[in-house]
């Protein structure tokens, strides 16, 4: 018996990652009938206090999973997401199934078609068990004002998840799923993430398929996966990657092996830390920073360099993203906006009006900016290190006592910079703070080497054994 499989065997079913639960069922020890049956069943027993669900889909899943066990009998091996359970956000497009943005406007929506995504997922034998809620149209914030509740926090249900990848943070950090695809705009994927404690990976812009989901900012806009590994995130990477002629954004380069260097390590590899991006902000929890460093001090000893480097300002990225997606979001919702305005939630329907106040030379002011900031990433600091390391939150997981009634949250988050310069982001925890959250870093590569973030992300994540720690919820 192969060593993966031997440690498998000693699990309960939600605690195996893709790739061992895929071992156990080539091997014979499980179907995916019986592992997609686990998943609802504990979606069913957990979820009624996290809401991370707003459509389960059991009848999909049981088929699903049935047709992957029959196709591994015929001897059929459609690769690394075959018979695992998994979720989309619920702005993924799905052909007769429900999918609402988590949002008033659309609460009756069932499309004919599916996404580039639940398509190649489908298509990998994966097995759909529902959609996860968000935040309405990925924008508006945990609000209480709309047909569904705002997803919980596992790790303390008084806690948001972030946004707006929401419902797929809590589903993962729960063990409902081992990945949930999320969406990522300005931190959509890599912020529930870090309040919930799971990887979080934002590919290249381009590398991933948008067709399907529903759009906030075409120029910034990214589609990849939540998971509670991030080889899990791998092998979804896997699967969903693609170029996709009919995405305008989709790049046309050669597909990744993302599986091949998990487990290589770091040694050799150079490292770049912006530490004036985060170190001595306000805001900045003295125990995120502490992990922040130990973690790096951990790459270290694992055999990277490491270097203290100069980024332009955080708030020129800052303000450049806001600038872009704020006015887009408006572009796509104006018709909307004018004619259904009260049936939007309160936050989205602010977060969007703002655009209407943004000129042509505003738009035409941070497209330029976004030119030189990617410069800056890529050529100045990038050009001479393998990644840069970074914070992610500020914080911990606010509370949802805390939000005001009147305006949006804001999330401390420095997620922003890498969907301006469209680079690849990873976001894993770093540890637990004194209360029993999560904390955070992102790592940050060259475009289209996702498949090294992954690499660095993998040996700093088996350093640290923090995936045999589960939130209270998921015992």
């Amino acid at each position: 018996m192969n060593e993966l499989l031997h440690k498998s065997l000693a699990k309960p079913l939600h605690e195996l990652s893709i790739a061992e639960a895929g071992a156990m069922i080539r091997q014979g020890d499980l179907t995916s009938l019986a592992l997609t049956e686990d998943a609802l069943a504990r979606i069913g027993s957990l979820d009624g206090p996290l809401d991370s669900f707003i459509t389960v889909t059991g009848d999909r899943a049981r088929s699903d999973a049935e047709q992957a066990d029959a196709d591994f009998a015929a001897g059929i091996d459609r690769g690394p997401m075959q018979g695992i359970p998994y979720a989309l956000k619920d702005i993924y497009m799905t052909k007769g199934i429900l999918s609402t943005c988590h949002s008033k406007l659309l609460v009756d929506n069932v499309p004919d078609v599916d996404s580039v995504v639940g398509t190649k997922l489908a298509e990998a034998g994966g097995v759909l068990v529902g959609k996860t809620a968000t935040h309405e149209f990925a924008y508006g914030g945990p609000s209480f004002d709309l047909p569904f509740p705002p997803a919980r926090n596992p790790w303390n249900r008084d806690c948001m998840p972030g946004g707006s990848s929401s419902g797929s943070g809590a589903a993962v950090a729960a063990g409902l799923v081992r990945m949930a695809m999320g969406s990522d705009t300005g931190g959509s994927i890599r912020g529930p993430a870090s309040y919930c404690g799971v990887a979080g990976h934002k590919p290249t812009y381009g590398l991933v398929s948008r067709r399907g989901v529903f759009p906030l900012s075409f120029t910034l806009d990214h589609a990849g996966p939540l998971a509670w590994t991030v080889g899990d995130c791998a092998a979804t990477m896997q699967v969903i990657q693609g170029h996709d002629p009919q995405d305008p954004a989709s790049a046309a380069v050669p597909e990744i092996d993302f599986l091949s260097g998990l487990g290589d390590g770091v040694e050799g590899m150079s490292f770049a830390v912006p530490r004036e991006f985060f170190d001595g902000k306000p805001g900045m929890d003295p125990e995120m920073l502490e992990a922040f460093d130990k973690a790096v001090a951990k790459l270290a000893d694992l055999g990277a360099k490491v270097e203290v480097v100069t980024l332009p300002d955080f708030e020129l990225f800052n303000a450049t993203g806001r600038i872009i997606l704020t006015a887009e979001a408006f572009g796509i919702h104006e018709k909307n906006l004018q004619e259904r305005p009260l049936d939007y939630g309160r936050y989205a329907m602010m977060r969007m009006y703002a655009g209407a106040g943004l000129t042509a030379m505003d738009l035409v002011q941070a497209l330029r900016a976004r030119r030189k900031l990617s410069k800056a990433v890529n050529k100045a600091v990038l050009g001479r290190h393998d990644a840069i390391i970074t914070a992610l939150a500020f914080t911990t997981a606010p509370r949802f006592d805390e939000m005001s009634r009147e305006d949006p949250p804001t999330y401390t988050l420095q997620s922003m910079p890498f969907n301006v310069t469209g680079n690849p982001a990873l976001a894993m925890p770093t540890g637990l703070s004194s209360d029993g959250l999560p904390l955070s870093l992102q790592i940050v590569g060259r475009p289209f080497e996702d498949a090294k973030v992954l690499q660095i992300g993998e040996a700093l994540e088996r350093s640290t054994g923090l995936t045999a720690i589960r939130p209270p919820l998921a015992a």
